[in-house]
């Protein structure tokens, strides 16, 4: 019985994983990404990323 309890709880473990990453990013995730990589590369730390992180999410809010 456990056994079966147990595989049915892998089971849906697998299939809710599986349905989550079948969902594309949103507008929002996909601009983080961007964010993140921009202030990776320049090596922001800190309250230097903070800010940049802060004006590079605004960027093309305004419309």
């Amino acid at each position: 019985m456990k056994t079966i309890v147990a595989l049915g709880v892998a089971l849906v473990c697998t299939l809710g994983i599986a349905h989550a990453q079948d969902k594309k990013p949103t507008a929002q995730q996909e601009k983080m990404k961007v964010c993140n990589q921009q202030a990776k590369e320049k090596q922001l730390k800190g309250d230097e990323r903070k800010q940049f992180m802060s004006e590079c999410l605004k960027k093309d809010a305004k419309t």
